[in-house]
């Protein structure tokens, strides 16, 4: 495991309204009720219920004869008009009418957060009456209709459609009849296209404008320079290229300027920066800007927060830096800044609460005037080139919650712990590979830390033991202790530690048997235990790997990893007790005996390492019960007897067995059989068996040799024969294989129009004959291929190897099984190929990739396009299709699991579960 440290900072996609916006929609909003509406108002309304499929309770009240003036919802004004309709977060379905286009009086219309689909009706927006639309959090899709530009000036204010599906270009001329537009967010949708330059040359006070995380493509257009009273603009996560254009900043009323995750390109010029000198935030991360901070960057007076981190921004950090005294957040990690950081006086930013400078160059000691920063709560400066020992000053920063100082050349990790037990709100610590071959301090004196939840200290070479001082952090959660020399053994209260669940200490030199004390870890052994954690969120996100990182506690599996050590005897039987645990590693260790049945107990295991040890005995069939078991290793033990079938063991590969000769099974070259029993079940058997097995054999070799004479003359007629027989059966092999790629592939019943007339041949074209570059995903028996028909149209080949009854086996399963398991949540099989000895089958090209994809593999904070709405669907759509799949007759239950490697999103990001073997 690579040493802790943080990710990429997610970035939120909440809509700006300024002052002015805000005040303006409280200032229309005064309203009050009256005793009756118009007819054609009722009726409007009541079309808008009729094309409602879930209506949120709304029939109740919504009643012909009575006055619409009184539902739910409806707000009219004096004169008896509808002005104001608000039905957020009802868990409305169905469609929106273009009937509420008729209200002729509405003013505001409210359709927030509910799961209404299919596309905005254009009355809407080109109502002659509406100021205000919100209808994000919905499902709304399509493109967004164009108005011309010969309609007259609408009053439109506010719009609010993001989080919806929208896509299509964002089309100027419907803007331009906008003159009143204030604040518009579409924020959260898949648009594409360049950005619009016309917003403000029809809309002068036009100050809010969300874009991001959509597809625009191309350069800034200069014109948002025009936007005399912009406020906010949020642009990021695109794909917007280029440099900012100079004329953006002639825009001097921005507060906020963000456009992080594209791949724009440039350098910040003094001349430029300086005019926005109302600026509160500037997020320019994850671009390809290069070159040094501006100077002039410290007169920005009203500036909190900076984000500049994954740049390839370069030199000494200005010291007017230090002027900008409004500073909350510094967020530079990953760049190539350089030099000292004595040059910025931080003690002059009283309000910094986030400092995070990790993955530069910057060298020499940590200056002290970031220990008088008292409000900072995370600091982190990991990756660095810091060398020295850590102020006792650090003790200054009383808010301190957060801190991560790997892969320096820090000194003295005594002094370290002396100095940072005092820190009472410290609750994550992270000083992994520092302290070179230092020795673990185990002084007593060493106590404190009352708050701390997570410490690593690993890759240090460390020497001692595990220091008793540890029984003393009462809230401590997970120990990382991994690569280190330490000796001794566990010590027994490690069981007091009430709250620890991830347990890492491979790779020391601890020794002795696996301590009792490990079997009574209370959060190990509960599977409610997860109530008692901290709920709260990391103050910077933490990582065991580049992809791989977490933002709660909760979100942590139960970890006990022993592995890599001298560990001896035999693993105990207690061990069934730990039902929470979701990793156990023991492997390359000493350990004995059997493997304990009651490991099967472990319902939610999801890891088990056993590798490299001295086990005997055969493999418990009860752990084909282990439904969640993904990762499974024995190899290099003195196992024996048959592998277990059915369950998880299905999928295993081949490998995960290595090294136990005595061993058989299907997966194996050693079947199990009569003949292939193991010598230690055939050690006793009877006398009289053995003499009859002797006598048949005298009489049964004179038979024999009666018998030879007459055998070596068939034999050598039946080479002859034989020989002949090959040579034809060759040849027409490779007629057949030649012919077959011609034949069309053998496509099931739910396959349609090209698809069904697929040849081999279109599959080699279609793949660069399976060239590696397309290469999309794999599975436990072959890899997947991305097929380019020419017609566009996109599929997904998995292409089986290994051996072939393993291939054969997974082949008939996953036709048998897709051929039975329709659902919409499904990934579909088309089709699929026998040619010789390949298998190929064909399914549908997911578009977005994989729910793993945006989970972890992303360092673009993605996890924060998912609100309650998406999430939910993704369970709905996830367990409705893993049920379908379960109720399938040859289903094999261990190839259908709930995991976000194979989970993907369409083209209209709708998740799909695909069966993989």
């Amino acid at each position: 495991m690579q040493p802790l440290h943080l990710s990429h900072k997610i970035y939120s996609s909440r809509l700006h309204i300024p002052s002015l916006g805000l005040a303006l929609v409280l200032l229309i909003s005064l309203a009050s009720p009256t005793t009756s509406c118009t007819e054609q108002d009722k009726g409007s309304l009541l079309q808008f219920l009729a094309g409602l499929t879930q209506d949120g309770g709304l029939a109740a009240s919504w009643q012909h004869g009575s006055d619409c003036c009184q539902w739910e919802g409806i707000t009219c004004s004096r004169d008896e008009i509808v002005t104001d309709v608000f039905l957020a977060s009802r868990s409305l379905q169905g469609h929106i009418t273009p009937s509420l286009g008729n209200l002729t009086g509405l003013l505001r219309l409210n359709l927030s957060n509910n799961q209404l689909s299919s596309g905005l009706p254009q009355e809407l927006v080109s109502s002659g009456s509406i100021m205000v639309i919100d209808v994000s959090f919905n499902r709304l899709d399509g493109d967004l209709q164009e108005l011309s530009s010969s309609t007259p000036a609408r009053p439109l204010k506010v719009m609010n459609i993001s989080s919806n599906l929208f896509t299509g270009q964002f089309l100027s001329s419907t803007w331009e009849v906008m003159e009143n537009l204030v604040a518009l967010n579409a924020s959260n949708n898949s648009f594409t296209g360049q950005l619009p330059t016309r917003f403000c040359t029809s809309s002068p006070s036009f100050a809010v404008l969300d874009l991001c995380y959509n597809q625009f493509s191309g350069r800034i257009p200069s014109g948002l320079g025009s936007c005399s009273k912009l406020r906010v603009l949020k642009v990021g996560h695109n794909n917007l290229s280029g440099p900012l254009p100079d004329e953006l900043f002639n825009a001097n009323a921005l507060e906020y300027l963000s456009f992080p995750k594209n791949t724009l390109n440039g350098t910040l010029e003094d001349a430029h920066i300086v005019k926005l000198s109302n600026l509160v935030t500037l997020d320019l991360g994850e671009n390809n800007f290069s070159g040094k901070i501006p100077e002039s960057i410290g007169q920005l007076q009203r500036l909190e927060e900076l984000h500049l981190n994954n740049n390839n921004m370069s030199g000494d950090l200005p010291s007017t830096l230090s002027n900008c005294r409004n500073l909350i957040t510094i967020d530079l990690k990953i760049n190539l800044f350089s030099g000292e950081l004595s040059k910025v006086n931080f003690s002059n930013l009283p309000n910094l609460k986030t400092l995070d400078l990790g993955w530069n160059n910057f060298s020499g000691i940590i200056p002290e005037s970031i220990y008088l920063c008292s409000n900072v709560t995370a600091l982190r400066l990991s990756f660095n080139n810091f060398k020295g020992q850590l102020s006792e000053q650090i003790g200054n920063m009383k808010s301190l919650t957060f801190l991560s100082l790997v892969n320096n050349t820090l000194t003295n990790i005594t002094s370290v712990l002396h100095i940072l037990r005092n820190s009472k709100n410290l609750t994550t610590l992270l000083i992994g590979l520092n302290f070179e071959n230092e020795t673990m301090p185990d002084d007593e004196s060493i106590a404190g830390f009352e708050s701390l939840q997570v410490l690593a200290i690993t890759d240090c070479s460390l020497s001692g033991k595990i220091p008793h001082w540890l029984s003393k952090l009462t809230n401590l959660e997970m120990l990382f202790l991994e690569n280190n020399q330490l000796t001794g053994q566990i010590p027994d209260w490690i069981s007091s530690l009430k709250l620890l669940f991830y347990l890492d200490i491979s790779n020391n030199s601890i020794t002795g048997e696996i301590s009792s004390a490990l079997m009574q870890m209370p959060m190990l052994r509960s599977e409610n235990s997860a109530t008692r954690l901290d709920p709260r969120f990391f103050e910077l996100p933490i990582y065991l790997s580049p992809s791989l990182q977490y933002r709660v506690p909760l979100a942590f599996p139960k970890v006990l990893d022993l592995s890599k050590n001298k560990f001896t005897g035999e693993m105990p039987w207690e061990i069934g007790q730990l039902k929470a645990l979701c990793s156990l590693n023991f492997s390359f260790n000493g350990l004995t005996g059997q493997i304990p049945e009651s490991i099967c107990n472990i319902t939610n295991l999801q890891v088990l390492d056993l590798s490299s040890n001295n086990l005997t005995g055969g493999i418990p069939a009860s752990l084909n019960k282990l439904y969640f078991l993904s990762s499974f290793n024995i190899s290099n033990n003195d196992l024996e007897g048959p592998i277990p079938s059915g369950g998880q063991f299905n999928t295993f590969q081949n490998s995960s067995f290595d090294g136990n000769p005595k061993l058989c099974g299907s997966m194996l070259t050693h079947k199990c059989g009569s003949g292939s029993i193991p010598p230690s079940y055939t050690k006793h058997r009877d006398n009289k068996v053995v003499f009859a097995i002797a006598f048949g054999v005298f009489f049964g070799g004179i038979a024999v040799l009666l018998l030879l004479v007459r055998l070596l003359l068939s034999i050598r007629v039946n080479r002859i024969a034989a020989k002949s027989t090959m040579e034809k059966n060759n040849e027409d092999e490779a007629t057949s294989l030649n012919s077959s790629s011609e034949q069309t592939l053998v496509v099931m019943s739910r396959g349609k129009g090209a698809e069904n007339e697929l040849k081999f041949t279109d599959i080699l074209k279609a793949t660069n004959n399976f060239d590696k570059a397309n290469i999309i995903g794999c599975g436990g028996y072959g890899l997947v291929y991305k097929a380019e028909l020419p017609d566009g149209s996109k599929l997904a080949i998995k292409k089986l190897n290994g051996e072939m009854c393993l291939v054969e086996r997974e082949f008939r399963a996953e036709v048998d099984t897709l051929s039975m398991a329709h659902h919409e949540n499904l990934v579909p099989l088309w089709g699929y190929s026998i040619q010789g000895n390949s298998r190929l089958l064909i399914y549908s090209y997911m578009e977005n990739g994989s729910l793993d994809d945006w989970l972890h593999n992303r360092d673009d904070g993605s996890s924060s396009f998912f609100d309650w709405p998406k999430r939910l669907k993704i369970a709905q759509g996830a367990s409705l299709a893993f049920l379908i799949s379960m109720i399938s007759a040859s289903l094999i239950l261990s190839t259908v699991t709930l995991n976000p490697a194979t989970s993907y999103w369409t083209k209209n990001l709708n998740l799909m579960l695909q069966i993989l073997g």
